[in-house]
């Protein structure tokens, strides 16, 4: 979060469990929440969910019609947290998706919402 050197190990442990408690639960206000309004993220699933050759989305609408699309897509989808790496007004969550290992890199503004996302896969 701008303005602090490091995020701390309390907020990114608070971040962590209900970012995954959000996608278990397919809750997509719950999860969009998390997010500045005009936010950017970047996913290889993009490409093939939402059909964006660039695997970039900008926005809560945008990202929110491709999560949800993602949801419908994924009824049993379900998350699994492994760790938690924290960084300068970043952090990066290691979890257990339903194709396997996943991790996602998240950079914060100073109210402690994500300005981008990068999402990675094994």
């Amino acid at each position: 979060m701008r303005g602090r050197p490091l995020i701390t190990h309390e907020f990114a442990a608070q971040f962590a469990e209900d970012w995954i408690a959000s996608w278990n639960a397919h809750d997509l206000s719950r999860i969009l929440s998390h997010y500045t309004d005009d936010f950017e993220m970047l996913s290889p699933y993009i490409v093939q969910i939402a059909g964006e050759p660039s695997g970039v989305l900008k926005g809560k609408a945008a990202v929110g019609a491709y999560w949800a699309k993602a949801l419908a897509q994924m009824p049993a989808l379900q998350f699994e947290l492994h760790s938690v790496l924290i960084g300068v007004d970043s952090l990066v969550i290691y979890y257990h998706s339903v194709k396997g290992m996943a991790a996602e890199l998240f950079f914060f503004d100073a109210h402690g919402k994500i300005l981008k996302a990068c999402a990675h896969y094994a």
